[in-house]
């Protein structure tokens, strides 16, 4: 064998040794469904609301009753 024989044998064989590695290493995508239901806890500030709703109550409890104090 000559010595571009033996160089295109051994870049061949490179080739093949990155072919082979490439094709083992490919990257898998699954989708699945989850075992558990998602659970999402909202924190959500409710006070702000009743305070604003008794707010309006009690002005609208001293528009009706002028002489309460």
């Amino acid at each position: 064998m000559g010595r571009r024989e033996i160089t295109a044998l051994a870049a061949a064989t490179a080739l093949a040794g990155l072919g082979a590695t490439l094709g083992a290493c490919t990257p898998t995508v699954r989708v699945e469904v989850p075992d558990k239901p998602i659970e999402i806890n909202l924190n959500v500030n409710i006070r702000q609301e009743v305070v604003v709703k008794l707010e309006r109550d009690v002005q609208e409890t001293l528009r009706q009753n002028t002489d309460i104090f």
